[in-house]
């Protein structure tokens, strides 16, 4: 099996504006090794976003090629990216996603249901992750009943449920404090060590970038820079 996780070939995504053809990724290369924490920076327009939404197959290039854990993504269909992504990529987002009316362990259940996981399978796995991100106690409160810190580490669990390849993390402390968002970072980071998980943060905020092992910088579609922290 290939030490990189990730690998893109002349990645663009264009779009049509009418006459205007707009280039949010114009020719992107990347290799991800496995087991890493990369981050990905760019001002608003540079096309992080939509490198994520790329890496996180929740959409397809327009041309190039998308290698995620050794299998070409770029061409394939919507139903068979869907169960791809499913299998392959864990999500956190900044404003947690979680369904309110769902219990954490729910919550985090929720990928294996796509997945076919049977009931009880579902709820060992769940609690599991729960338990892996210190919130072995709160298994049956809702949204409403945790702190912003809380129901981002719910958030996280159900990202790693399903044993992804990789974890797309998109400004993953944006709507916390500073304490809860350093416990957060603690969090991810410690988890890449102990369960070698690979770990894509994209982030506004060098603070973030620099707690990773390597910064991509994006500029109008392109990577302009990319290496090591100092």
């Amino acid at each position: 099996m290939t030490d990189w996780v990730i690998e893109t070939r002349n990645l663009k995504k264009i779009y049509q504006m009418g006459e205007i053809e707009v280039r949010a990724l114009d020719g992107i290369d990347l290799k991800i090794e496995r087991g890493s924490v990369v981050s990905i920076m760019g001002p608003s327009g540079s096309g992080k976003s939509t490198l994520m939404n790329l890496l996180g197959c929740l959409d397809r290039p327009s041309e190039g090629e998308y290698y995620l854990d050794g299998i070409q993504v770029a061409k394939m269909k919507d139903d068979e990216l869907a169960e791809v992504r499913n299998r392959k990529v864990g999500f956190v987002f900044q404003s947690f996603n979680l369904l309110p009316r769902q219990t954490a362990l729910s919550n985090v259940e929720l990928p294996m249901r796509y997945s076919g996981h049977a009931t009880r399978s579902r709820k060992e796995q769940a609690g599991l992750a729960l338990r892996a991100v210190g919130l072995g106690d709160r298994m049956t409160h809702k949204p409403t009943e945790l702190s912003g810190g809380q129901q981002q580490r719910v958030a996280i669990a159900r990202a790693l449920v399903n044993d992804p390849a990789i974890i797309m993390a998109d400004e993953p402390t944006g709507n916390l404090d500073s304490k809860s968002g350093r416990e957060i970072m603690e969090l991810i980071l410690n988890l890449n060590k102990t369960r070698e998980t690979t770990i894509i943060i994209v982030t506004h905020d060098l603070l973030i970038a620099e707690q990773t092992q390597r910064i991509i910088s994006l500029m109008d579609g392109k990577v302009v820079s990319e290496g090591n922290p100092e």
